[in-house]
């Protein structure tokens, strides 16, 4: 029993001194940790503390604690209101759009580079779907101006044809496809990378076994390439379902905002745009805003629990 007990004692020891040996070693790499979690600190969790808002009646130069406690009443008006309730619909037919259509874009547009074999043009390729990720959703919403409004240069050349003009920022379903075809052209080839670094880190000795089996190009995608990057797949997914509330994404609030304009909010005014017209420009009603903010955060919480729940029920490993 005493030698059993020295073993132990011994192999705690042996692990103490190593970790204690180890600190300094890495002290240079947490050292480079702080920078991250000070803007975590700062950015994120910080005005988490701002969430208490959503149950006080908002006056300006008061602190919250002093402001008049309304308990749910922010919600109350909140469910009462149609034009809400028509916003978040609106969202999430816009982010289904996108889930179907722009989510997609990407694995298809990384598996087929991954098939050019030319590595200059492969690379050509890929710049000229990635560039438009760096033009701002101003600059893309001034060419579609340029293209698509009523003196554009689409509807000119209808008009030389002897068809009439088409409203294309007037009409809902016009408006919804200029919707999905600008952000598709803009986001598909940065969304590719990270597909393609999935793709990179495939074991290459795979394909050379698929090939000696006889597998052809088509057969070794299906059966190899698409296996390596489905876990990365899943997780996009998964995130691409917690901004479901968003519009689909982070940037659609600059997209729809740049893009909309009262004759289209019946079908795309979502709940970014609600809330900013809600904030600044009926009134400061800053405490009704963060309600709406609450509640589509709770939303997507659920629904990334919820997903990430089914991926893992599917046999993948999901995010967490």
């Amino acid at each position: 029993m005493s030698t059993a007990n020295d073993v132990e004692l011994a192999v705690r020891v042996a692990a103490y001194r190593r970790r204690r040996w180890l600190r300094p070693k890495y002290r240079s790499l947490y050292m480079m940790l702080i920078p991250g979690f000070a803007f975590l600190l700062v950015f994120s969790y910080l005005p988490m503390a701002g969430i208490s808002l959503a149950f006080f009646q908002y006056q300006f130069g008061r602190a919250i604690w002093e402001m008049p406690f309304v308990g749910l009443g922010h919600f109350d008006v909140l469910f009462g209101n149609p034009e809400f309730w028509r916003a978040f619909r609106n969202t999430i037919m816009i982010s289904m759009g996108r889930l179907i259509i722009e989510f997609p874009a990407p694995v298809i547009l990384a598996l087929l580079l991954n098939e050019v074999r030319h590595s200059g043009l492969k690379r050509t390729y890929q710049t000229v779907y990635t560039f438009p990720h760096f033009l701002s959703w101003i600059v893309v919403v001034g060419i579609m101006n340029g293209l698509f409004l009523s003196d554009g240069v689409v509807n000119q050349f209808l008009n030389v044809l002897g068809q009439p003009r088409v409203p294309f920022f007037t009409r809902g379903n016009w408006f919804l496809g200029l919707i999905f075809g600008s952000s598709l052209w803009k986001t598909v080839g940065w969304s590719a990378i990270i597909y393609l670094a999935a793709i990179a880190g495939i074991n290459p000795e795979l394909y050379d076994s698929a090939a000696v089996d006889g597998a052809n190009r088509w057969q070794s995608m299906w059966n190899v390439t698409w296996p390596g990057m489905r876990g990365t797949v899943v997780v996009l997914l998964i995130l691409s379902v917690g901004q479901l509330l968003n519009a689909g994404g982070g940037a659609a609030f600059d997209q729809i905002f740049n893009m909309y304009n009262p004759a289209v909010y019946s079908v795309a005014d979502i709940i970014d745009t609600y809330i900013y017209r809600q904030s600044f420009q009926r009134g400061v009603n800053f405490g009704y805003s963060t309600a709406v903010g609450l509640f589509k955060a709770v939303i997507a919480f659920f629904l990334v629990l919820v997903v990430n729940r089914a991926a893992k029920l599917v046999g993948e490993e999901g995010l967490f």
